[in-house]
């Protein structure tokens, strides 16, 4: 799904539709188009399948909304103190406000229709049974199947409730597991979970017999074949790193600390990124990519940067952290000293302001371009990362010495310096938390998982936010209640 293949996969994609109605549930009989002909041969297929990547790539989801803005903002990352700017309605947990609603609902509605295009894929491979060897056939399969538990997650994620032995059994949001004319029921949120525990383990089995196994990533720049560059897909450790991420939210943690380990013990094929092989100077690797699980690929991804983080923009556009907040973050002193300084994740992603700014404060840089246009992590957002599981790993793990052996060696592999004694584990991974996943949207899903009861504003001095359900919680969109 790289460079060469995406100007043939946009037309075919703009042609299958892809269900942009507003309501899921809303289906038109034109967002049906072309299924004879669409499923003709395994090409055609795999067109197919590359416009439910690239439309979950959109500026809506995993492009932008999951993971550059809408959910750091909800997180308290930056300094958003004007209130005629765009984002803060966003910031303040102003879900009724228009600037909030619209991003928010734009979540749902494309993540209900990117379900249903999902399930009208399994729906058309089933009806043609023998258009794809057994081999690919399974291997399709799990990826979807992977990619649908991963919408309803996050869908319930953010406007399920905060999930605990008490809020998890409240009514939270539809799923959707086949092609339906009819609303489904609004399920409690751990029928929800259920479903996608249930997803993710057929799969796994699905999964079984990816390349990425035992020949691993397979990056390349050139192939068109489906079976490499297997992290821009829906691979079998991304199944398994979805299930630590999964079974750790609802508060399985043997469970998610036995999926973690299946990837860590495969660490060698997501090795970690060095400023030695990061290009550091022209065409450094921000993104980290050699450890990406799974990325998206976003043709949109910079001029996405250029309206949120450039330092050429006005204050009341730009997202940007208070030169404090961003020090405190990577502990680093007002004069500069601390080891922060020399961590991977700040020297890489924070730009000094240029001669010409009149800003004092680094710019957000993890998402800039880089001069080499072939460099093969261009156009990528991960989502799912080989320090993550190290972290799921150190909060499940019982033996507290294993625990911390797992978080360091997140941080000597950040060139900061291992920890001998752990007074407070959970604090230590809300700061990793915070320093690994900017611009990726899991901070935010950080706080509502482990329910914390305030969230520091990200303007200097302003008090810190108390947080509780009418926070924690979006809204389901008007339209969409009216079914239930």
């Amino acid at each position: 799904m790289k460079r060469n293949y995406i100007n043939l996969i946009l037309t075919v994609a703009t042609l299958l539709g892809l269900a942009s109605c507003k309501n899921f549930l809303d289906v038109k009989p034109e967002d049906q188009m072309l299924e004879g002909t669409v499923y003709s041969n395994k090409q055609s297929v795999n067109l197919a399948l590359n416009g439910l990547y690239l439309k979950i790539a959109g500026p809506n989801l995993y492009g932008e909304n999951l993971t550059l803005s809408t959910m750091e903002v909800l997180a308290q990352r930056f300094n958003l103190n004007s209130t005629n700017g765009a984002w803060y309605s966003i910031s303040q947990y102003s879900w009724a406000e228009g600037p909030t609603s619209s991003r928010t609902n734009s979540i749902w509605s494309d993540s209900y229709s990117s379900i249903m295009n999902i399930n009208m894929f399994l729906q058309n491979l089933d009806a043609r049974p023998g258009l794809l060897d057994a081999k690919t056939d399974s291997i399709y399969r799990g990826e979807v199947i992977a990619m649908r538990a991963m919408l309803h997650f996050d869908v319930l994620r953010l406007f399920g409730p905060r999930y605990s032995t008490v809020d998890s059994t409240q009514i939270s949001i539809p799923y959707y597991d086949k092609v339906e004319n009819v609303a489904r029921p609004l399920l409690p949120a751990n029928e929800v979970m259920k479903n996608i525990v249930a997803d993710l383990n057929q799969a796994e089995k699905l999964l079984e017999k990816d390349p990425i196994i035992t020949k691993g990533v397979m990056s390349t720049t050139t192939s068109t074949d489906f079976m490499v560059n297997r992290n821009y897909r829906l691979n079998y450790f991304a199944v398994k790193a979805l299930q630590a991420r999964v079974n750790l939210y609802r508060g399985d943690k043997a469970v998610a600390l036995a999926a973690a380990k299946v990837v860590i013990d495969n660490a060698s094929k997501f090795p970690w990124t060095t400023l030695a092989n990061s290009n550091e100077k022209s065409n450094p690797d921000r993104i980290f990519s050699t450890e990406m699980i799974l990325g998206a690929y976003s043709t949109n991804l910079y001029s996405a940067n250029n309206v949120m983080f450039v330092e050429a923009l006005e204050d009341n556009a730009i997202l940007v952290p208070t030169d404090k907040n961003l020090k405190s973050v990577f502990e680093i002193t007002e004069t500069g000293a601390g080891v922060g300084g020399n961590d991977y994740r700040y020297r890489l992603n924070w730009a000094e302001p240029s001669g010409t700014s009149t800003r004092s404060i680094r710019t957000f840089n993890k998402y800039a371009d880089v001069v080499k246009k072939t460099m093969d992590f261009r156009n990528t957002i991960p989502l799912l990362k080989l320090s993550e599981m190290y972290y799921i790993a150190a909060e499940c793990e019982p033996d507290q010495i294993q625990a911390l052996a797992y978080l360091n060696k997140v941080r000597i592999n950040r060139n900061i310096d291992a920890l001998t004694s752990v007074p407070n584990l959970q604090n230590e991974l809300l700061k990793e938390y915070k320093r690994e996943f900017f611009g990726e949207g899991q901070l935010f899903f950080y706080y509502k998982r482990t329910n914390t009861a305030s969230i520091a504003s990200g303007v200097d001095g302003a008090p810190a936010f108390t947080m509780d359900a009418s926070k924690y919680v979006a809204p389901l969109p008007p339209n969409e209640t009216q079914f239930h």
